[in-house]
């Protein structure tokens, strides 16, 4: 019984021993480290350093704007709520806003923040700053060489629907749509000002 943890203790840190880069990509990183545990034994974590990301949720005539594009890493087409990298440096909320823009072709005269999470913590660092956008303008989009998009503005049932057959299965759309679906009760998406 001396070995249970009271709930609410956190353990202690991982000491890191050694660490060696075995990948560096234009946007990840694949590092090995070898850690001293709080009990004292060691053990291997491997991780992958990633520079974050924005993610914006924009509504527009009562209608979640998506873009759908073939994700090689699952093999299929997703919709998704625009996203991007940051770049070195980079305010999440001006990724959000050029990622936005670029996308879909929508200027936001604002971006509110809602929230921040970690995509995969238990092997990777990458954040995601999620946003949502106000004071919308149409213009044109401008995607990256790479990109092929679809521009799709949904429905709630549309997006419910999208959910439902597996078009919608990324954290960050998904939470984007019970946001937005809460915010039909609440007034407004996410708890921050």
């Amino acid at each position: 019984m001396s070995d249970t943890k009271q709930a609410g203790s956190m353990p202690g840190p991982e000491i890191t021993l050694s660490s060696e880069t075995k990948f560096q990509g234009k946007i990840i990183s694949l590092q090995v480290h070898e850690v001293q545990l709080p009990s004292g034994a060691t053990s291997t974590r491997e991780i992958i350093r990633h520079p974050g990301a924005a993610a914006v949720i924009a509504i527009v005539d009562g209608k979640l704007l998506t873009v759908g594009q073939y994700r090689k890493p699952m093999d299929k087409y997703q919709v998704e709520i625009p996203a991007g990298k940051l770049d070195a440096g980079e305010d999440p909320a001006v990724c959000a806003a050029r990622e936005l823009k670029e996308e879909t072709g929508i200027t936001a005269a604002s971006v509110r923040l809602v929230d921040a999470f970690y995509t995969s913590p238990g092997f990777a660092d990458e954040k995601v700053y999620l946003y949502v956008a106000e004071g919308l303008e149409q213009g044109e989009s401008q995607p990256d060489e790479d990109e092929e998009l679809h521009v799709e503005a949904l429905t709630m049932e549309q997006a419910e629907d999208y959910i439902e057959r597996g078009l919608i299965g990324d954290a960050k759309t998904l939470m984007a749509v019970y946001l937005w679906k809460l915010s039909k009760h609440t007034g407004q998406i996410g708890l921050r000002g």
